[in-house]
Order: structure tokens, then C-alpha cells, then sequence
């Protein structure tokens, strides 16, 4: 086989065919205009979106901060647990005392938890907020 004819300009060969010519549209007329002014006023940062940003931080400052407190409230309580029950701080577990196996062991499994459930609740308001963006 010539080297004409692996690359198909040979004589012989069939032309190949031309691709479609695209039409490029700037704008989808059949997009709500709800959405693209919502857009537009996201972008020029009006009061009103503004306004809507802001509340979409304070409910992510706040599932932060609850979820902060509640880690504080366990780890906290633990110490406070073992100081006011001294006789549970004698209970071991496989020749480990009680108070080492959950303040040693029981934080990364539950900060894992904490941390992953914090995500999941993130992602809600960030559909949330698309969703009512897009509205």
C-alpha cells in the first residue's frame, strides 16, 4: 500500500465527507428569564442577590457550627463523665482502661461520621441553593 493511499488522498479513494456546520446561539430563547435575570443579578451582585448569598453562608456558618458544638459536647462530656463516675474509669476493655479506648479510639471514627454528615448537609444547601437560584 502506497503512502497515498493509508492517508486516503489517493485517486482512488472516496472523498470523505464534510462535517455539519453548527449553528452557534449566544442566548437560548427558550430559557426561563427567571433564570438568566437571577443569573444576571448574581453576577452584578445587587442587594437582593446579595441578600440571598448572605443567607446561604449564615445556613452554612450554622450546620458548621451546630455540628462544632455537638463534638465539643461529646469530647467535653467525657472527661466530666470519668470525674463525676470514677468507678468507669476502672472498666477496661481488653486490658485497656475505658477512658483511654474513648478518648484515644471513639474521635476518629466519630469525627469521620461528623465530617462526612456535614458534607452530606452541605451539598443540601447547595442544591437548595441552585434550585432556588434557578427558579
Amino acid at each position: 500500500m502506497s503512502k497515498h493511499e493509508a492517508t486516503g488522498s489517493g485517486g482512488g479513494a472516496a472523498p470523505t465527507p464534510r462535517p455539519r456546520r453548527k449553528r452557534v446561539v449566544l442566548a437560548d430563547a427558550r430559557a426561563p428569564v427567571t433564570v438568566l435575570r437571577t443569573a444576571i443579578e448574581l453576577e452584578e451582585q445587587t442587594s437582593w442577590a446579595e441578600e440571598v448569598v448572605r443567607g446561604f453562608i449564615r445556613t452554612q456558618f450554622r450546620t458548621a457550627a451546630a455540628l462544632a458544638a455537638l463534638v465539643l459536647l461529646i469530647f467535653g462530656a467525657l472527661p466530666l463523665l470519668f470525674f463525676l463516675l470514677p468507678d468507669m474509669a476502672r472498666v477496661t476493655l481488653a486490658g485497656v482502661a475505658l477512658p483511654w479506648v474513648l478518648l484515644g479510639i471513639l474521635p476518629f471514627p466519630l469525627l469521620f461520621g461528623i465530617g462526612y454528615w456535614y458534607n452530606v448537609l452541605a451539598e443540601r444547601h447547595e442544591r437548595d441553593f441552585v434550585d432556588m437560584v434557578e427558579k
